[in-house]
Order: C-alpha cells, then sequence, then structure tokens
C-alpha cells in the first residue's frame, strides 16, 4: 500500500466507503424483505434471504423475530441463545422459551435454561421456576419462595395460578398468610384483590373480611362505635387511615379518642400515628410538629417533614432541632444546607449563616442560587463538557450493541431503538455512559442524551444538559406574552427535555405538555381554529399556547412565578388550596411545604433551569447555538430572589 500515489490511495478509500454504504443499504432492503416473507408465512423465502444477511447488525433481531413464533425448533433456540448471549434478543427468546417450556410441563428442560437475573424481573418465570423445581422434589423450597410471592397486595400474572394452587392446598396455607395478603391489597387499595383471597378464608372469617371491606368502601363506619370489639383495634386503624384520606381532622380526633379501647399491635399503631403527622404536615397544620416529634419511630421522610413542619411554624428554634435530627449525610444535601443558613440567621448566629451562604452559592442548584442571591454573588455554573479522547466517539458506535441501535434508528423503528439504546447503556460503565450520551448528543436524541448523562452521575456538561432547540418560537412566544424566554426554556427542560413527541401517560402533549381539552380552550381563547390533538405536536403551536397558558396563570396568581409554576404542574386549584391563612408566607418556606413531592421538585426545577439557561443565553452565548443569543442579551438577569414574592393568602 505504501506504493500506491496519494490520489489513488483516496480514490481507494472513497471507494471502498462507498462500496459499505451501498452494502448496507442493500442489507436493509434485504432485510425489509425478509420480514415481508415472514409476514406472509414464507418460511422458505424468510430462510433464503436472512441466509445471506448473517453479517448485519439486525440478524439477530431477524432470527428473533423467527424462532419467537416456532419455539418448537428445539435445535435451533438453544444455538441462537449461545451464540447471541450477549444481545437483548438472547433473553427476550429465553422468557419466551421458558413459558414455552412450561406451559408444555418440561421442568427439567426449564431449570436447565432458566436465568436468575431474568426471573428477577419477571414475576411469571419466578412462579413458573418454582413450580418447576416443585415438580423435580425440592418441594419445601418451592413452598417457602411460592408464601414470598404470594405476600403481595398486588394481583398476580395467570403463571403463578399452579404454584399457587399447589401452596393453597399445602400444610403451609394458614389464615394468618391469607390475612396478610388481605390487608396488604387494601393497603394498596385493590379491592378485588382482597375479594379474591377473602376466598380462601372459613365461613366465619369471610364475615370479618366482609367488615373490612364495607369500611374500606365507607370508612365513616368507624365512627359508630357498635360496630367494633376490642379485638378488632387492626380494623379500626384501617379505617382511620382510610378517613384520613378525605377527613383528616375527624381522622385524628376518632384515634386519639378511641385508640386505647382497643388491642392494637405498636407495629400496626406506629404505621398509624406516622401517617397521620405525615398528613397533617402535608395539609399544613400547625400542629404537624408536635405530632411528628413525638413519633417513637423515626425514618427518613420523618424527619423531613419535621424540618417543613417546623417552618410552617416559622418557629426557627424547632427547626434547629429537626434539622439536628437529620443523619449526617442528609445535612450535606444542598436542600438542607440552605434550611441550616436560614435558621442561623433567624437565631442570631448572622456570621456561621454567612460562612454556609458562602459555600452553598458555589452549588448550581435551586438553593445554591437562593444562597447566591442573599449573600450577593453570582451564580456558578460549573460548565465542564464531557471531554472525548482519540476516537472514543467512533468505536462506541462501531460496537455491535450501537451498531443494532443505529439501523433501527435509519428503518425508524424508533422504539425498538430507544429500548436497544437503554440494554446497551446498561451494561456500560460510568465513564463511558458518558461518551454514550455524547454520541446520542451527536445523533440529536437530546432527550436520550440528558437521561444517559444522568445514568452516568455526571451533571457538569451543560451544553448537552441545557440544550436550546426550537429557540425561535420560544424567544417569539416568549416575547409575545411579555415573558423572559428563560422561564420558557425551563418549563419545556422540565416537561418534554425538547422532546417534541412527547407524550404523557394522561395524554400531555408536545414540548410544554398540553392537554388536548386544555389546547382547545386555548384556541378558543385566541380565536383560532382548533386543528386537531395532533396539533400540539407541532413545536410552534405547543410553544404558542404553552407561554399563553403559563401567562394566564402568572395573571391568576398576581405576578407570582413560583405560584404560576406550580400551577402550570399541579393545577391551579390545588394551588389555590396551598395559599396560606391571613398571614403572608416568605415563597422558599411556601416551596420546601409544597405537599406533593413531585410538584415541589417541579418547582425547583423550574426555577432553577429558567435560571442556567438565563445565564448561558446572557452570559456565555458560545456555549450554544446562536440564534439563543438574541434577543435575550439585551434584557436583565433573572434572579431567583426576584421571583420568590412572598405568598399571600388567597
Amino acid at each position: 500500500m505504501k506504493h500506491l500515489s496519494g490520489k489513488l490511495w483516496l480514490c481507494l478509500v472513497l471507494f471502498s466507503g462507498a462500496v459499505l454504504g451501498n452494502s448496507l443499504d442493500r442489507q436493509r432492503s434485504d432485510f425489509l424483505q425478509a420480514e415481508r416473507a415472514l409476514a406472509q408465512g414464507n418460511n422458505a423465502e424468510f430462510m433464503r434471504i436472512s441466509d445471506a444477511l448473517i453479517d448485519y447488525p439486525l440478524y439477530p433481531y431477524l432470527q428473533y423475530q423467527w424462532l419467537k413464533d416456532n419455539l418448537q425448533q428445539e435445535d435451533r433456540i438453544p444455538a441462537f441463545l449461545a451464540t447471541y448471549n450477549d444481545t437483548r434478543y438472547a433473553g427476550l427468546l429465553r422468557t419466551k422459551w421458558l413459558d414455552y417450556l412450561a406451559k408444555n410441563e418440561r421442568w427439567n428442560d426449564f431449570i436447565r435454561h432458566y436465568s436468575v437475573p431474568a426471573a428477577n424481573e419477571n414475576t411469571a418465570l419466578s412462579c413458573q421456576y418454582n413450580l418447576a423445581i416443585y415438580k423435580t422434589g425440592n418441594q419445601q423450597q418451592a413452598l417457602n419462595e411460592a408464601k414470598n410471592i404470594w405476600l403481595t397486595g398486588d394481583s398476580l400474572p395467570e403463571e403463578c395460578d399452579p404454584l399457587l394452587s399447589v401452596l393453597m392446598t399445602s400444610p403451609g396455607f394458614t389464615p394468618d398468610l391469607v390475612w396478610r395478603r388481605f390487608e396488604l391489597a387494601l393497603d394498596k387499595d385493590n379491592v378485588s384483590v382482597a375479594e379474591y383471597v377473602r376466598r380462601s378464608l372459613d365461613a366465619a372469617d369471610q364475615d370479618v373480611a366482609d367488615g373490612w371491606l364495607r369500611v374500606h368502601q365507607n370508612p365513616a363506619l368507624i365512627e359508630n362505635s357498635g360496630f367494633f370489639n376490642a379485638q378488632m383495634g387492626r380494623l379500626f386503624a384501617h379505617g382511620v387511615t382510610r378517613l384520613a384520606k378525605s377527613d383528616l381532622n375527624r381522622a385524628v380526633e376518632l384515634w386519639d379518642d378511641r385508640k386505647n379501647s382497643f388491642q392494637i399491635d405498636a407495629q400496626t399503631a406506629g404505621k398509624v400515628e406516622r401517617s397521620l403527622a405525615i398528613a397533617l404536615a402535608r395539609s399544613r397544620n400547625i400542629n404537624a410538629y408536635q405530632r411528628l416529634k413525638q413519633l417513637p419511630v423515626v425514618d427518613a421522610e420523618v424527619n423531613e417533614w419535621k424540618v417543613r413542619a417546623a417552618l410552617l411554624e416559622q418557629n426557627w428554634q424547632h427547626v434547629a432541632e429537626a434539622l439536628a435530627g437529620l443523619t449526617a449525610q442528609e445535612r450535606q444535601d444542598p436542600k438542607w444546607q440552605y434550611w441550616q443558613a436560614r435558621m442561623l440567621d433567624k437565631t442570631g448566629n448572622s456570621l456561621q449563616a454567612q460562612d454556609v451562604y458562602n459555600k452553598l452559592a458555589e452549588d448550581r442548584s435551586f438553593y445554591g442560587f437562593l444562597a447566591a442571591d442573599t449573600v450577593n454573588k453570582p451564580y456558578q455554573l460549573s460548565n465542564k463538557p464531557v471531554f472525548l479522547a482519540g476516537n472514543e466517539l467512533e468505536n462506541l458506535a462501531n460496537e455491535a450493541d450501537f451498531k443494532v441501535v443505529k439501523e433501527l434508528d435509519l428503518l425508524n423503528r424508533n422504539v425498538e431503538a430507544e429500548r436497544q439504546w437503554w440494554y446497551a447503556v446498561k451494561k456500560l460503565s460510568k465513564e463511558r455512559r458518558m461518551i454514550a450520551a455524547k454520541l446520542a448528543q451527536q445523533w440529536h436524541w437530546d432527550q436520550i442524551a440528558i437521561t444517559t448523562m444522568v445514568k452516568a452521575d455526571y451533571w457538569d456538561d451543560l451544553t448537552l444538559r441545557f440544550p436550546v432547540y426550537y429557540s425561535g418560537q420560544i424567544h417569539d412566544h416568549a416575547y409575545r406574552q411579555n415573558l423572559d424566554p428563560a422561564i420558557v426554556f425551563g418549563l419545556i427542560r422540565q416537561e418534554s427535555i425538547f422532546n417534541k413527541d412527547a407524550e404523557s401517560s394522561v395524554g400531555a402533549r408536545g414540548l410544554m405538555q398540553i392537554m388536548p381539552k386544555t389546547g382547545m380552550q386555548i384556541a378558543r381563547e385566541l380565536k383560532e381554529k382548533w386543528q386537531s390533538d395532533q396539533s400540539l405536536f407541532n413545536p410552534d403551536v405547543n410553544v404558542k399556547y404553552g407561554a399563553f397558558y403559563y401567562k394566564k396563570l402568572l395573571k391568576q396568581f398576581h405576578g407570582h412565578f413560583v405560584l404560576a409554576v406550580a400551577a402550570y404542574n399541579a393545577g391551579p386549584g390545588r394551588v389555590a388550596k396551598w395559599l396560606p391563612g391571613a398571614v403572608a408566607m416568605p415563597a422558599d418556606i411556601w416551596v420546601e411545604t409544597i405537599p406533593y413531592h413531585e410538584t415541589r421538585k417541579y418547582v425547583s426545577s423550574v426555577l432553577s433551569y429558567a435560571i442556567i439557561y438565563q445565564q448561558l443565553i446572557l452570559g456565555n452565548c458560545s456555549m450554544h447555538y446562536s440564534t439563543s443569543c438574541v434577543p435575550a442579551v439585551e434584557r436583565k438577569g433573572l434572579k431567583i430572589k426576584e421571583l420568590m414574592l412572598d405568598v399571600l393568602s388567597g
């Protein structure tokens, strides 16, 4: 090769690249033809085409599609599992193969091909495995595992029925085991499971279970003292917990008045006390702190709500006590560092408070930004993009798992491509997941890139984590609504991570996750013709409607950014219920005591993302695409303290 001229060598390289490209194009075409033959049931044609695709990245996927419908091919399946054991499709085929073996009662073969990791993620497989070991002589081990499977408040897959039938006819199937699952089901509000379990009780116990079901459906029955006797303490406790969901104050009153009239074990009583205390804190009850303080057993959630309850009182001595109850590791969280500084300042230790604020101001977070504003320091973004050495990106893309991802993507198999991506990423070290995130960014899979970087536990590549796509639409519609674009960027980053095709489980759509019903209402208010639900996947329509809706919430809550952001997530009705009484509340306390964890996290995330976007737009346009630099550079930067107005009563 060294004797070739430069031009001839370049021609050979270009020619080999073109041949490779043509080869892959031809293989993709053949792959699709093989799938058509498979769909038509033409096995001979399928085999003829697929045999020529053995070096194509999707060959294992193609073979899996055939084998999963031809499980009787007992010589080919073990060979596939051995040859392609390191692919996603081996695991999928093994699950179907094991189910086939179980249904044909081939227990020894089942045990031979069984995979523990697969069963750990698959209750049906676990049930079939334990039935297999029961059938092959290890009955006691199988029955012990069957008891563990039985003890769930959820329904179980039908594959578990044979194993549970064996358990239910064994001497180890006791009334206590039945009652435990009955209570677990009611604790999860799975009434149908409880009714199924009830049938395994004798007639007398079925009558008692009927009483439980009546109380579960109508917890106000616990007010009727004639409904209970002293031995029915667990039922009374269950009724109190249920009543607390609809009438918390009455539930607390009944529990305090009557709990000593029953025989209630310490564990059950402790669970009720804990649930009532946390419920009081969530409902912003002024007595919550004392209730939480009296709990004999505490955990991380109780300790956190104890701090929040003390903040609700704005009793800074109680805040100090509650913070002291956190573990040393918990106290290092920026959230509790911030409240430690607030407490120190309020209790006359301003110098110590300044030290904590100054240290916390270095943190890129909602609480770090609050601290920075308090001590008048600039926000610290600490942008450190992932450094790629040599050909790391290219090498990863050329690995078998990622070649499969790319081919699926090129064939527009989006769901399958994403599943394959996460299968591939799961096998990588944290360091290589960072490279994978950059690969996804290169492929313009921004949502996946960001989530992959989270799985790599690396947070400082802001160019990747905070993309500025759809900048034109965002700036345009933000200014039309007199909003800072950074707020809209923050909402989109939290709502959809810039996935224009995002759709939630409840039907919210697009970049700003607009519900179709809300979209129709907005169209009417804008005097526009409503196109269709699908129009919400159009970025221009979605951002226009989202910006309009946020501005509407901002007006409803008198220009209060925090309340409007909370309402965007939880709905304006809930936020109105969370407003304080006659006395105004500092906004940071209001945010910290939002009852829902999801909304609490949502508000702090959106506001911190808005600050990050504003800083990136204003301070360092070179980090992003040039479109993000106009016209936001002409605006004054957002400050957290300017968004955190005191929360007034309704």
